[in-house]
């Protein structure tokens, strides 16, 4: 197992009825900055419960974070933080809320630059600041309650980066299953899907003697295979939904890939994808990840089977066992109601493979594990998405 370290200092208070709990956890004098996506929290009664939590707090609201969140949305609210002397916070909605809230904790206090310059940082974000951060999730998927990652695009030039720093882990996260119930059906699928994708990208990598991850991830695998398409159900089941946002959030805690290599590949190709086609994030996830799984089949073979025997109970050790693993996998997916090739969406692979060479090419981007995946392996991946 690889050295490594471990901090996660979200708060997670969870189940049924538990949204007036914020008011514990937000201090009484702050200045609140409460964020949502379309309104549907409006709708839903969360609206309701949330304010009444705030109860006589100073908040502002700042609706219309649109999923795969827009820096030029974003950077709206960071201005409008910054004019009202904002000090908390408290994202309510699903990842993409999550997501550009973090931005905006991050940027108000932001004097460097341009905000933009946090996103560009990647991995190494440069800040040394950022507001607190409350969460009310509304969407099981991306993990973003309880971690550090923010994924945000500039439409304006196609662009879509994930940043990650420790600063804007959330103090704490509201994961109140009920909030789930008025989700559309695709939504839930997209949960399922990204955070199935988020363990693949911490577990098929390469065996570094590390057992208690491996069980840990396929633990989850199993989890999403069994409660998927009950979570699909309506009228909406409790403990489903309890299962599966409860086993979302620990698909990227940062808990499963500790000491363990780690791919994101499909995750990089996906971003361009949605920055290109506007895809859905876990719907551009769908249609790279089983190709690209096969087309490493070398380099992962060991974990490849590994997840054929525990996962699927499939017997073999020859590159047949890899294919059936994938094709379960895709059925999964199919199963719940996922595309899993561009061509589902009316997305030419061939154009597709073309632009995103050759802007990798451009930047000099290697993907994968061992970063050995090039802008031509990415193209031979997404013609094969068809």
């Amino acid at each position: 197992m690889n050295n490594f370290e471990f901090y996660n200092p979200t708060r997670i208070i969870f189940g049924k009825g538990t949204i007036p709990d914020i008011d514990s956890h937000i201090p009484e004098n702050a200045r609140v900055l409460m964020c949502y996506g379309g309104g549907s929290i409006k709708t839903n009664g969360v609206y309701e419960q949330v304010v009444s939590a705030l109860g006589d707090r100073i908040f502002f609201e700042f609706g219309g974070i649109e999923p795969n969140p827009d820096y030029d949305t974003l950077i709206k609210a960071v201005e409008f933080g910054r004019e009202e002397k904002v000090d908390f916070i408290l994202a309510v909605g699903g990842g993409s809320v999550l997501d550009g809230s973090k931005l905006i904790a991050a940027g108000i206090p932001y004097t460097d630059g341009e905000v933009w310059e946090i996103v560009k940082g990647g991995k190494s974000a440069k800040i040394d600041q950022a507001l607190p951060i409350g969460v009310v999730l509304t969407l099981p998927a991306t993990g973003s309650e309880m971690n550090g990652n923010s994924v945000i695009s500039r439409r304006a030039s196609k662009e879509k980066y994930v940043w990650v720093s420790e600063l804007v882990f959330p103090k704490f996260s509201v994961l109140d299953p009920t909030t789930t119930y008025s989700l559309p059906e695709n939504q839930i699928r997209n949960g399922i899907v990204d955070a199935y994708v988020h363990v693949m990208e911490q577990y098929a990598t390469y065996s570094v003697n590390a057992p208690l991850q491996d069980r840990q991830a396929e633990s989850i695998f199993l989890t999403l295979q069994d409660i998927g398409p009950e979570a699909l159900e309506t009228p909406p089941d409790y403990e489903a939904r309890a299962n599966l946002m409860w086993t979302a959030t620990n698909a990227l805690n940062k808990l499963i890939c500790k000491g363990v290599p780690e791919d994101w590949a499909t995750h990089m190709i996906g971003h361009e994808l949605t920055a290109l086609y506007g895809l859905a994030h876990a719907e551009s996830l769908a249609v790279v990840l089983p190709h690209l799984l096969w087309f490493q089949r070398e380099r992962k073979a060991g974990k490849l089977m590994q997840y054929a025997h525990r996962v699927w109970g499939l017997a073999g050790d020859d590159e047949s066992v890899i294919r059936q693993a994938l094709a379960e996998m895709t059925a999964f997916f199919n199963h719940l109601g996922m595309p899993t090739k561009l061509t589902d969406y009316g997305i030419d692979p061939d154009e597709a493979a073309n632009l995103i060479e050759a802007k990798f090419d451009k930047k000099g981007t290697k993907l994968g594990e061992h970063s050995d995946i090039t802008p031509k392996d990415v193209a031979d991946i997404l013609r094969m998405s068809q």
